[in-house]
C-alpha cells in the first residue's frame, strides 16, 4: 500500500482512533486492558508512538510554560535534544532489557508487545502533567502542594500500570512480575555500561588513528 493510500485509508484511521482511545480503558481497567491490548490485538504501534510523542511534547511544554515557582529552568543550560533523550533512552533501554530478561523467565510477550504496553502505561503522565502546566500558572506557592501531589500521583499511576502490563503481557503473577522488573533494572544498568564502554572504545580508537594521521601529516608535510 502506497503512502497516499495509507493516508486516505478511512478504515486505518478508524482503527488508529480506536486503539488510541483504548489507552483510556487500559488506565482504568489495567488487567483486562493490557491482556486485550496484546492478546486480542486491541492496541497498535501507531497509537503507542503517538503516546510516546505526547510524553515528549509534555516534557517540552513543562520546560517552556510551567511557572518558574514550581519548575525553575535556566535556558542557558537547556539542550532540547538531551531533554528528549532523558525519556527516550531509559524507555528504549527498558523495553530491550525487559524483553531479554523476561525471555529467561519464560515470558510470553514480544518486544513489540512490551513497547506498546509500556507506551500505553505512560497515558496518565500526559493526562495529568499536561493540565498541570496550565494550572501551575494560576496557583500560589502555598497551594503548590496540590501541584506536587498530582505530579507524584501521575508517576505512581504509571508505575502501577507498568507492573500490570508486565503481568498481563507475559502472563506473570505479581511476585514473578516484580522479580522480572528488578532484574530488568539490573539489565538496564548492564546495557548502559556496555553502551558507554562501546562508545568509549570507539572514541579511543578514533583518537588513536587521528593522532597517527596528524603525526604523518606533521612529518611529511
Amino acid at each position: 500500500m502506497s503512502i497516499k493510500q495509507r493516508i486516505l485509508n478511512k478504515e486505518g484511521w478508524i482503527r488508529y482512533r480506536d486503539t488510541l482511545r483504548y489507552s483510556l480503558h487500559c488506565i482504568v481497567r489495567p488487567f483486562d486492558g493490557f491482556w486485550d491490548l496484546t492478546h486480542e490485538k486491541r492496541g497498535s504501534l501507531a497509537a503507542a508512538n503517538t503516546i510516546v510523542v505526547l510524553v515528549l511534547l509534555t516534557n517540552l511544554l513543562k520546560l517552556g510554560f510551567t511557572s518558574f515557582v514550581f519548575y525553575p529552568v535556566n535556558w542557558n543550560d537547556v539542550n532540547l535534544l538531551m531533554e528528549m533523550m532523558v525519556f527516550l533512552l531509559p524507555f528504549s533501554v527498558y523495553c530491550v532489557a525487559n524483553w531479554c530478561l523476561t525471555t529467561l523467565f519464560e515470558g510470553k510477550g514480544t518486544l513489540k508487545d512490551i513497547y506498546m504496553g509500556t507506551a500505553y502505561a505512560m497515558t496518565p503522565y500526559v493526562l495529568i502533567q499536561l493540565p498541570l502546566v496550565v494550572v501551575s500558572n494560576f496557583v500560589t506557592e502555598e497551594e503548590g502542594a496540590f501541584y506536587t501531589y498530582f505530579g507524584m500521583f501521575s508517576l505512581i499511576w504509571c508505575g502501577f500500570l507498568i507492573v500490570a502490563s508486565v503481568m498481563m503481557i507475559h502472563d506473570f503473577l505479581l511476585g514473578k512480575a516484580m522479580g522480572s522488573l528488578v532484574f530488568t533494572l539490573v539489565g538496564m544498568l548492564v546495557i548502559v555500561f556496555l553502551l558507554v564502554l562501546f562508545f568509549s572504545l570507539i572514541s579511543d580508537g578514533f583518537n588513536y588513528f587521528y593522532s597517527i594521521y596528524k603525526e604523518i601529516v606533521f612529518r611529511f608535510y
